[in-house]
């Protein structure tokens, strides 16, 4: 068997080197922290069924007002990161134009249709199906206006993706979310999607399995990658180790690690917050307040409560305007009680402006292989696009 190095023990690395080992490679995956530690932690857990569409920009007149105003809590953005970030932004809402946009939805559609198939079959053969729960979503609305848009869309999604959902009226919601402590016009039940109660310890199960299938996980710099003599070398606590191949697996952390090599690929850096509170009326699903851009994730550790997209360096101080008005909107919805950490978790989302994950060889290095850039779907796509990329990697190279 010829080895393997994946960097990066994320869902996307992890799902990537158990279907490496699948093809009968033998692997190592290289990371600075233990499996599922960063952005896989960090999510709500979803694994994202209903998302055959990719979040696009909004190009609305009232949306863009709002974000520049920042007076949604969807988007938010500091004066400080917007010259690095606004070449990719640009580039993110042109593809978000109909046209374009229309070319990336069935490419983006068909990798979701498979996802909760390819994690089914490692849930069962990691032993994680406690963590999984398979009731669906609420995402629910304040407003008449965008809960009719939203049935609507759910029609459309229906008819031209067949993904299944449930409309619900107010009333409807709130009996099925009895602590439900104010009114809403009603939500969307994406009755598809599936839920983790502990995201980073589903990409530990992955990694045991991994690891009992022959695979090793060692603490190592990724940055210390170099060519070697017919292949690739990464320092690790073990001491170096080489491969014929590499698989960059970072996240939002590849296009600094590729830059080395002269690969440029331009990134929309979307960071997300998240805090946990004690609760003894949590949601019974996770809950999407769409209108204020607030989810509600029940979780082995309490009740996650995430934010939108900070547009934001990876680097910069945390900012606490996003979480503080989740967090206010949270408690209005449910009673919530004290907070579990004494500060919200942040990691970065690596959105990728055509929204499609980049996965396959790099273009001027042999034996250099991509996969990052999921965006909102890492948690979901891993597992597929690492399959996908293991399919690449087992073809004959010309």
């Amino acid at each position: 068997m010829s080895e393997c190095i994946v960097l990066g023990a994320g869902m996307v690395g992890i799902g990537t080197a158990l279907a490496l080992q699948r093809h009968g490679r033998r692997v190592i995956v290289v990371d600075r922290r233990g499996p599922g530690q960063e952005a896989s932690y960090g999510n709500a857990g979803l694994i994202q069924a209903e998302a055959v569409e990719p979040y696009g920009f909004p190009l609305d007149a009232a949306s863009i007002l709002s974000i520049l105003t920042r007076r949604t809590n969807d988007v938010d953005w500091t004066w400080s990161a917007l010259p690095a970030l606004l070449p990719a932004v640009l580039r993110y809402a042109y593809h978000s134009l109909p046209g374009p946009y229309a070319r990336i939805v069935p490419a983006f559609a068909r990798l979701i249709a498979r996802a909760t198939s390819d994690h089914g079959a490692l849930l069962a053969a990691a032993g994680a199906e406690d963590l999984i729960a398979r009731n669906g979503y609420f995402a629910a609305y304040e407003s008449g206006k965008t809960m009719d848009e939203a049935a609507a869309m759910a029609e459309r999604l229906r008819r031209e993706h067949d993904v299944p959902s449930v409309v619900l009226g107010g009333d409807e919601l709130a009996r099925a979310e009895p602590g439900l402590r104010c009114r809403l016009a009603g939500a969307v039940h994406w009755t598809g999607t599936w839920a983790c109660s502990d995201p980073g310890g589903l990409v530990e199960r992955y990694a045991a399995l991994f690891v009992s299938n022959g695979g090793r996980i060692l603490r190592g710099d990724a940055a210390s990658l170099a060519p070697d003599a017919g292949g690739w070398r990464v320092r690790t606590e073990e001491g170096a180790h080489d491969a014929a191949d590499v698989v960059v697996a970072l996240g939002a952390s590849s296009p600094r690690l590729l830059k080395r090599f002269g690969y440029s690929f331009p990134m929309v850096l979307k960071r997300g917050y998240h805090q946990h509170f004690a609760s003894s009326a949590a949601p019974r699903v996770p809950f999407m307040d769409t209108d204020h851009g607030t989810l509600l994730s029940p979780m082995r550790l309490g009740v996650r409560v995430l934010t939108g997209a900070e547009l934001n360096q990876m680097d910069a101080p945390p900012a606490s305007r996003q979480i503080t008005r989740s967090v206010r909107r949270a408690r209005e919805l449910f009673a919530l009680e004290a907070p579990v950490e004494a500060a919200p978790w942040f990691g970065t989302r690596p959105c990728m402006p055509n929204m499609l994950p980049v996965v396959g060889p790099a273009q001027r290095h042999r034996g250099l292989w991509l996969n990052f850039g999921h965006g909102h779907q890492g948690f979901t796509l891993g597992p597929t696009t690492g399959a996908l990329l293991a399919e690449q990697m087992a073809a004959p190279q010309h």
